[in-house]
């Protein structure tokens, strides 16, 4: 199994860890310190090595940071884990805040003192990140300290080993572009933007670029590294050189320099010393990177990463896989749906339900991965929008209720995001209304139209309107970007109310509006989509976007109810299930293709 559901998270650390780091900061002449979620690269998923947050607090989230000051201590989250910080915190040591309500920056300028020292570890923080800080601490006449050890460490006295996993190279063929090339195509946004080089931090950026994948992290086939990238000339690539073959080392050479990692930073600062003008995301590299360049006497150019926005958008080839992809996750799926309909009467629990997806998964015989964590909730943990089961959470599936599955698949053409939400028995007219509602806003993004230009941003509310008529909404985005056996969720695309990236042909975006009512149940519909080419409307003046639905699984017709769906609706939901039929029916067995007929039947 690649997930393991092992209860891992203990609240009752926090107090004597916090007290531990208490003690070492007192040690330095400091009289707080941030501990961010992320690691240098400020990806998803971190190492067991940089889990820090984890370790000091319990919270096992994805997103979220802790400040520790002399007498009080808080720890920072989204909405989508205001319920499970307090069941993974010591809410006694750590107080949670919502992140977006009250970010740190802001509850620093409320606490600290004139003469406080607050210190941060300068490669955790991005250059945007520590200058919202810094401009806190001053407002309230406080230092912001960056230090070249990061304290945490001192006291983590079984700190894991950071990983040395092996790299492969990822094949032309798939990726659509040939290595060499996308340098090349790379050079010129550098040049362009009248930088010297560009500094890469983001390891599924530089996998894309080189065409190479990796496993250092859980579930996004990536090597942790860093990446230089000049106008002209050879790149470097800084990674760890246990994780090489001597056939790995071979290609490598002929794209790129290789060195360790820790060789980044002083190279940063011979650049700066030489005058140059290095190129980086403030959002994504860490102030350190950018304070050796400015410290050398080099400038720093500050530019949205154009490898981000390049990797996003497709090539014909990794259009083709993910559709190939997704026919045969769809076949798995269908298989597991058929086994789920017929098995959960007897008695299922989570796990067992998120194990048997995964096997099915498997028996592809295609399965690298799974994409993330399965989410695999029933009852009331659906409610909680990032639940993770374990043992001691493992809950059964009780009768007349929902059952939320959240779950993905990394394989070598593509990577799959999927949610169902499904009637377990007769479930309340309420939550049959609830998920009709949010069956709506999926379809209306689904279908949306748009001219080229427009954002994520400005379709989010199509996903909302009918809850919010309701009076209902959820607190998290509609939909993010997903890569090319890269990461699942990967930018610069988004739809959401932050997402003000334009939409492109060739981005896959997910489409999951949802509700969730605490301690009852919790809905998500949701499929990737691809963006697709600008093309006319019937008497229109303007040629517009539009999407193509990859993900191939039938949408639950028991919760539906119709009389909620406009004929539009209606047709679409209709025609969407004759598709599945059409393209998945194929390829199952004939037990599946029976439940399979049922289950996509018009409304």
């Amino acid at each position: 199994m690649f997930q393991s559901f092992d209860t891992v998270i203990d609240p009752s650390v926090g107090s004597a860890r916090c007290a531990a780091l208490r003690q070492e900061l007192n040690s330095r002449g400091l009289d707080g310190f941030l501990i961010p979620r992320g690691d240098a690269h400020q990806g998803e998923y971190v190492p067991p090595s940089e889990a820090r947050l984890a370790w000091l607090t319990g919270f096992a989230g994805s997103a979220g940071t802790a400040v520790v000051l002399a007498d009080r201590a808080a720890i920072f989250v989204d909405g989508r884990y205001t319920i499970q910080v307090r069941e993974q915190v010591d809410t006694a040591v750590f107080e949670p805040l919502h992140l977006i309500e009250m970010p740190p920056a802001t509850w620093l300028g409320g606490v600290l003192k004139p003469g406080n020292r607050l210190g941060y570890d300068p490669m955790l923080h991005t250059v945007a990140g520590a200058r919202r800080l810094r401009a806190a601490c001053e407002a309230a006449g406080a230092e912001l300290v960056p230090v070249s050890d990061n304290p945490v460490d001192a006291v983590w006295t079984d700190r894991p080993a950071p990983p040395v996993e092996a790299v492969v190279l990822h094949d032309a063929a798939l990726a659509g572009e040939a290595a060499r090339d996308k340098i090349a195509r790379m050079q010129v946004a550098v040049s362009e933007a009248g930088a010297d080089a560009l500094v890469l931090t983001q390891p599924d950026c530089i996998a894309w670029l080189f065409n190479i994948r990796g496993a250092d992290v859980p579930h996004t086939p990536v090597p942790l590294s860093f990446a230089l990238l000049p106008a002209q000339g050879r790149p470097r690539l800084f990674i760890a050189a246990g994780k090489l073959s001597d056939a790995v080392r071979e290609a490598l050479d002929a794209l790129t320099d290789i060195d360790q990692p820790d060789a980044l930073v002083p190279a940063l600062a011979a650049l700066g010393a030489d005058g140059a003008r290095v190129m980086l995301d403030a959002n994504w590299a860490g102030d350190a990177l950018a304070t050796a360049v400015t410290g050398a006497g080099g400038r720093v150019i500050e530019r949205d990463d154009p490898v981000t926005r390049a990797k996003a958008i497709k090539t014909a080839a990794e259009i083709a896989g993910a559709r190939a992809a997704h026919l045969r996750d769809g076949a798995a799926y269908a298989r597991f749906l058929a086994w789920f309909d017929g098995t959960v009467a007897g008695g299922l629990d989570e796990i067992t339900v998120a194990e048997t997806l995964e096997r099915f998964r498997a028996e592809t015989g295609a399965l690298k991965e799974i994409s993330f964590d399965t989410i695999s909730a029933a009852g009331p943990n659906a409610a909680i929008p990032h639940y993770r089961v374990d043992r001691a959470s493992n809950r059964r599936i009780p009768p007349d209720s929902l059952f939320l599955i959240d779950s993905g698949a990394q394989y070598a053409d593509g990577t799959t995001d999927i949610t169902r939400t499904m009637a377990v028995g007769d479930v309340a007219a309420e939550i049959k209304r609830h998920f009709t509602l949010v069956l709506k806003g999926h379809i209306a993004i689904a279908t949306a139209r748009f001219p080229v230009g427009t954002s994520g941003a400005q379709i989010d509310a199509l996903a909302r309107i009918a809850l919010w008529k309701a009076g209902l909404d959820f607190d998290h985005g509609t939909g993010h970007g997903v890569g090319s056996y890269l990461s699942v969720h990967e930018g610069p695309q988004r739809i959401a109310k932050s997402g003000h990236v334009a939409l492109e042909p060739g981005m896959i975006v997910s489409n999951e509006p949802g509700f969730y009512k605490a301690g009852s149940h919790g809905i998500r519909i949701e499929n990737l989509e691809l963006v697709t080419p600008p093309a006319p409307i019937a008497d229109g003046e303007r040629e517009m976007l539009g999407f193509e639905a990859l993900t191939l699984a039938p949408i639950d017709r028991r919760l539906v109810v119709a009389d909620l769906l406009d004929a539009g609706e209606r047709d679409w939901l209709d025609r969407y299930h004759a598709r599945v039929l059409r393209e998945i029916g194929p390829l199952v067995d004939p037990q599946t293709r029976a439940w399979l007929e049922g289950a996509t039947a018009p409304l």
